[in-house]
């Protein structure tokens, strides 16, 4: 299993300082988020399971695009975008996901539901 590394985005989230700064992080974090184009926003793209919708796919380049409405879940989509954009495809399927949401401290933020539909991206970015 690859290691746990940690992203500039997510070392940022680890060092917030409570729940007011950690949600600032994660907001901020959802600006630098690359969008995902209106026209490429469609029902093969969208993640069912996600509390608000959640648009993802892999460019032929291997980099992943995604949006959401939610500005709380872009920036969790932000978070987890650039660490599997630094991953190779196979680096991406044996890395430890969880761990790593776990490491920048960000499951302590989503709510069960949230989790659940991260849980969706997860599945979608181990398996392109």
């Amino acid at each position: 299993m690859t290691e746990c590394n940690t992203s500039p985005l997510a070392a940022s989230l680890k060092r917030a300082q409570g729940w007011d700064e950690a949600t600032r992080v994660i907001m901020l974090a959802g600006k630098s988020l690359p969008v995902l184009a209106p026209q490429l926003r469609t029902a093969h793209t969208r993640i069912d399971g996600c509390e608000s919708p959640v648009w993802l796919m892999c460019q032929e380049n291997g980099q992943f695009s995604a949006y959401s409405d939610s500005k709380i879940l872009r920036g969790v989509l932000a978070i987890l975008l650039e660490q599997a954009n630094m991953l190779s495809a196979p680096e991406r399927q044996d890395f430890d996901f969880e761990c790593f949401l776990k490491k920048c401290g960000l499951t302590r933020y989503l709510s069960q539901s949230r989790n659940n539909g991260i849980r969706h991206v997860i599945r979608f970015l181990s398996a392109h």
